[in-house]
C-alpha cells in the first residue's frame, strides 16, 4: 500500500484527482491510501507520506513555498504539483518536484506521470543497506541513500534525512553490496542514486538537497545514457 496526499482546495479538482488515482490502482493492481488537505496546513505530519499531489495557487499561502519548507524536513516523499500555473514549473526544482500535472489534465497524462512516480516508489523497495561506521551498526533503506563519496582512506554514506557515515572501506567493494541499479558509478570517487538525481548539466549532476557531483570523462557516455533510460522509464 502507498500513502498518498492531495493538497488541494478545489473540491472539484480534488476529486478529479481522486478519481484519476482510484483508477489507476485498479488499472495496476496498486492501492493505495489517499488523504487530503485544503490547504498547506498540516504538512508536518506529511513525513510517512510516499507520494504528494501538491496544487501551487492554495488559499493563504502559495504551494511551492510550502514545498519548498517541507523538503528541510523531509527529502524522501515523491512531489508532483498539480497546477494551471505552468509558468512556476522551473522553480519547482527547488522543492526537488519529480514532475508537474498542469489542469486541466486528462487520465492519460495523468497515466503517465503517475507511472513515473511509482517507478521512483518501487525502485529499492524492501531493500536495506548495512554500514559499520566507528564501531556502530548502522541499518537504512536503500531509498534513502543519496550517494557514496572517497573521502581519504574511507568511505562516507550520504542519506537523504542528512546522515553521514563513514566507513572503512574501498568504494568498489561498497559498490559492490548495492546490487546494481538504480546505483550508478559515475567517477573513481562517487556512486549515486539515480533515483535522488534531480538535474543533469553536461557532466554535473545535482542531488536530492542541491549538493552535486561530477562525472568523469571516461564514463560521460555511459552514466548520461543510464541516467536518461533510469529517469525516462515512467516519463
Amino acid at each position: 500500500m502507498h500513502r498518498i496526499l492531495i493538497v488541494e482546495d478545489e473540491d472539484g479538482a480534488a476529486s478529479q484527482l481522486q478519481a484519476a488515482i482510484e483508477r489507476y490502482g485498479q488499472a495496476h493492481e496498486e492501492t493505495f491510501l489517499v488523504a487530503r488537505l485544503k490547504s498547506a496546513v498540516g504538512l508536518d505530519d506529511a513525513a510517512d507520506v510516499d507520494l504528494l499531489f501538491m496544487d501551487i495557487d492554495l488559499p493563504g499561502g502559495n504551494g511551492l513555498d510550502a514545498a519548498i519548507e517541507l523538503r528541510k524536513r523531509n527529502r524522501s516523499t515523491v512531489l508532483v504539483f498539480v497546477t494551471n500555473l505552468a509558468q512556476y514549473a522551473v522553480r519547482g526544482y527547488a522543492a526537488e518536484a519529480l514532475d508537474f500535472i498542469v489542469k486541466p489534465f486528462s487520465y492519460g497524462d495523468f497515466a503517465l506521470r503517475m507511472d513515473r512516480a511509482m517507478g521512483v516508489l518501487h525502485r529499492c523497495a524492501g531493500r536495506s543497506i548495512t554500514v559499520a561506521s566507528h564501531g556502530e551498526t548502522h541499518i537504512f533503506a536503500a531509498s534513502d541513500l543519496i550517494c557514496i563519496e572517497v573521502r581519504g582512506h574511507n568511505v562516507e554514506y550520504r542519506l537523504a534525512d542528512g546522515q553521514t557515515f563513514l566507513a572503512r572501506a574501498s568504494l568498489s567493494a561498497s559498490e559492490e553490496t548495492l546490487g546494481g541499479s538504480p546505483f550508478l558509478r559515475v567517477s573513481s570517487g562517487c556512486v549515486i542514486n539515480m533515483g535522488h538525481v534531480r538535474g543533469v548539466n553536461g557532466v554535473e549532476v545535482t542531488l536530492t538537497g542541491g549538493s552535486t557531483v561530477w562525472i568523469s570523462r571516461a564514463n560521460k557516455r555511459r552514466c548520461l545514457e543510464e541516467i536518461s533510460r533510469y529517469l525516462g522509464a515512467g516519463a
